[in-house]
């Protein structure tokens, strides 16, 4: 059912790339330009971690539908060292990279739904779900 597109974050650029698809499909969706803001936020923070911490993965944004509602799905996935210690990355304020970023507890404030799984031989999977209003 899901109408899935990706980019494959390897350099900065693709951070963009990922970014302006994401607010193409908000877009399309019907979103409107607060929650096009969220999301294209989102997928940046994700897209940056990938970019940061693994060197490489990809960002796809699908539509997603469930009980008669329509939403946007960003899924981030990469292979890289996993995150050692979870509970602390969702803390506010934590940071590895000393920026200023809005981080993961950010990425789930800005997003109706928020999953992470990661270990150390399979890098980690986000998935994060904005619902249309």
């Amino acid at each position: 059912m899901a109408d899935q597109s990706c980019v494959k974050i390897l350099t900065e650029w693709d951070i963009v790339a990922a970014r302006q698809l994401g607010r193409n499909v908000a877009k399309e969706l019907g979103f409107g330009t607060v929650d096009q803001a969220r999301i294209t936020t989102a997928i940046s923070e994700l897209a940056r971690n990938i970019y940061l911490y693994a060197g490489k993965g990809r960002i796809c944004i699908e539509q997603v539908q469930e009980e008669g509602k329509k939403g946007l799905k960003i899924v981030a996935e990469d292979e890289g060292p996993g995150i050692a210690d979870i509970k602390k990355v969702m803390e506010d304020g934590f940071s590895t990279s000393g920026g200023l970023g809005a981080g993961l507890p950010g990425v789930k404030r800005l997003m109706d739904q928020f999953e992470l799984h990661s270990d150390a031989e399979n890098g980690t999977d986000i998935q994060a779900v904005k619902w249309l209003r």
